[in-house]
């Protein structure tokens, strides 16, 4: 099994296919993965990029904490996460997070709730740049009752 960090923070694209194959190598002991990409978004033309920021140190430091949180709540074997910052094109990935676990539902839920904070939680600052305008976005109602639903 190979070891990487569990959080990464990059302003460079990334092959989420090529992330899993490597997250589940040598997992005799683990019985599932699952997994989560996240895609920028064209907004039917009026996102042309969306850009986020962090503060290194402290954002990765953040997730570390929640993620840790996660892996004693889901019993996981592992977890990892690889989120962009900066500029991001429609259709490129955003975020990676993998989940491993003994049996499926710990693992499809330690992936949905890692992601309902990432989506609402998590301190990244996003704004979505479009052909006349940019703007600030903000987590919707349902992203915060998503994440809600985990208290």
């Amino acid at each position: 099994m190979t070891t990487l960090p569990s959080i990464s923070l990059t302003a460079q694209a990334f092959e989420p296919g090529a992330l899993l194959t490597t997250f589940c190598a040598g997992r005799d002991e683990t019985g599932a993965v699952a997994s989560f990409v996240g895609l920028a978004r064209a907004e039917r033309g009026q996102a042309t990029t969306l850009e986020l920021e962090a503060y290194p140190g402290f954002t990765d430091a953040a997730i570390a904490a929640f993620a840790e949180d996660a892996k004693a709540r889901f019993d996981l074997h592992d977890y990892r996460i690889v989120h962009r910052i900066g500029r991001i094109a429609p259709g490129e990935a955003i975020v990676f997070v993998a989940t491993a676990a003994s049996h499926r539902r710990a693992a499809f839920e330690a992936c949905d709730f890692l992601m309902d904070y990432l989506k609402s939680r998590a301190p990244f600052w996003k704004k979505e740049h479009g052909p006349d305008s940019e703007r600030w976005i903000e987590p919707t109602a349902r992203d915060r009752t998503d994440a809600e639903r985990w208290d």
